[in-house]
């Protein structure tokens, strides 16, 4: 177990006084997600009333941060609003997230709204289709109000691209939101949206998660169907999660993300239903802390002990916790996660980048891929498959011992905006722009779920998360222990924590 020195400093706790000028969300907006479409059902409150809650914090916050785009138009969303409280007067059945106004993030095709992708490529791009994520949240009863900002084609864990510019992280607007998730996880902390989607191929739904306080979860490989897709059996890296406020809202809208769809080959249906199986108690929980794995991961001073001390105050809830450095080369993971990474993203970009007209649009990071696709070959694909899978083997006996593996979410606390990427940490060169988020790529390559629980912050009022990852397709466990994780350290999603 992990052993604390006597008088070790208090590192965790509450959030600190917000940067960010922005006015109090009011009761609406702050209310879990769960808590919102109870009131809608039992009518104590309209979908008009809740739709007009939540496009006034918008217009009250957004404009200070930049985490919504291509919003409707009010008259447009309010209208939606009335017909749906005239369907639930009528007596029909209201879905799991009837009423709630969504925003989804820009990489996903929305039928006839703008779907950018962060790119000047797709700045006019309306897709005749949903994504189907898109289609379930739309047939659950959601809203969908606009879209969220993503770096372009979500390269990189800082929201920024030339077509709407730069996200502002939702505690301090001189730092990055992270990313690629950065404008749905700045949206859901400031109280403008009540839920979030998210995708994920490096850290992206738990990057940002961690640097503006809130929830985002990876799911296992297959859990979340994607598509419409080009590629559905090669692609598996690449994943659809949610992000919220409370575990249970996030296990909300898995339940409706989630399952088999026959356009997505390799998806799968779970066994049950994520938010009723929190209604069991969880046992406590074995946790193999990584830490820096070894000293592999290079990290901003500061990260381990606020992450330490956040496990340290979960012992009382039945959590143990143990050292623990998984015997694997960290260095030939990351090299096979970047030829898989460039083999499927990266082929797509090299479409852009091989078309004249489109080549002098793409930032360095997209040519970096693009590039990078262009100069493998079978053997290497093959290679890094095999690194995978012996990764994977490696997981699957660390959790015959274990429940889960913790690692911190980041390697840096929240940087300054205007820094694309970290090229150093704690004086180590990092030679790529996603290189820095090297300690997200090991529940990506293991196709286990992830989840970011908040850490707490350090003497700068910087936040930071943990990941807690399962076995594949364990997600119900880890949100049990998120679950458990919530009741301990209230602060990290309670709505007193937010401006």
């Amino acid at each position: 177990m992990l052993r604390w020195p006597a008088g070790r400093p208090d590192v965790t706790r509450s959030r600190p006084q917000s940067r960010l000028v922005a006015p109090p969300a009011g009761e609406v907006c702050r209310l879990p997600a769960l808590e919102i479409v109870r009131r809608i059902r039992t009518r104590e409150i309209s979908v008009v009333e809740v739709a007009t809650a939540f496009l006034d914090r918008i217009e009250a916050v957004n404009p200070m941060v930049n985490a919504i785009v291509s919003l409707r138009e009010r008259a447009d969303i309010l209208r939606e609003a009335e017909a749906a409280d005239a369907l639930l007067g009528s007596g029909a059945e209201a879905g799991p997230l009837f009423g709630l106004p969504i925003a989804i993030k820009d990489l996903a095709h929305t039928k006839g709204l703008r779907t950018t992708m962060g790119s000047p490529i797709f700045a006019d791009f309306v897709p005749d289709e949903d994504e189907l994520f898109v289609a379930r949240t739309r047939q659950a009863g959601a809203i969908i109000i606009g879209k969220t900002n993503t770096p372009e084609f979500g390269l990189g864990s800082n929201t920024y691209n030339p077509v709407f510019g730069a996200t502002l992280n939702a505690l301090d607007p001189a730092l990055t939101a992270g990313g690629s998730s950065g404008g749905a996880a700045v949206a859901l902390a400031l109280d403008m949206v009540p839920l979030a989607d998210g995708s994920d191929f490096g850290g992206s739904l738990r990057n940002p998660a961690a640097y503006n306080n809130v929830l985002g979860f990876r799911p296992s490989q297959g859990l979340v169907p994607s598509g419409p897709v080009t590629d559905a059996f090669h692609a598996q890296m690449g994943v659809e999660g949610p992000m919220a406020r409370t575990i249970r809202d996030l296990a909300l809208l898995l339940d409706v993300h989630a399952g088999y769809h026959p356009s997505a080959p390799l998806s799968y249906d779970p066994r049950g239903s994520f938010l009723a199986g929190l209604d069991e108690a969880g046992n406590g929980s074995r946790i193999a802390w990584a830490g820096d794995f070894g000293g592999a991961l290079p990290m901003e001073d500061g990260i381990l002990s606020l992450c330490e001390e956040a496990l340290h105050r979960l012992a009382p809830a039945g959590f143990e916790t143990t050292p623990l450095v998984p015997d694997f080369d960290a260095e030939a993971l990351w090299q096979a996660f970047i030829v898989l990474r460039q083999a499927t993203s990266g082929c797509s970009l090299k479409e852009h980048h091989d078309n004249p007209a489109h080549k002098g649009k793409l930032k360095p990071e997209a040519v970096w891929e693009a590039e990078g696709a262009g100069r493998l070959t079978a053997e290497r694909i093959h290679a890094a498959t095999v690194t995978r899978t012996a990764w994977h083997r490696t997981l699957l006996a660390l959790f015959e011992r274990f429940d889960l593996l913790a690692l911190p979410t980041a390697q840096v606390f929240p940087f300054p905006v205007q820094t694309p990427w970290p090229r150093t940490i704690a004086g180590r060169a990092r030679d790529s722009y996603h290189r820095w988020m090297q300690v997200s790529s090991f529940a990506t390559m293991g196709g286990c779920p992830a989840l970011n629980m908040p850490a707490g912050f350090d003497a700068h009022g910087r936040p930071m998360g943990i990941q807690l990852i399962g076995r594949p397709r364990g997600d119900l466990a880890v949100l049990r222990a998120g679950l458990a994780w919530e009741a301990m350290l209230p602060w990290t999603t309670g709505a007193e924590t937010r401006p």
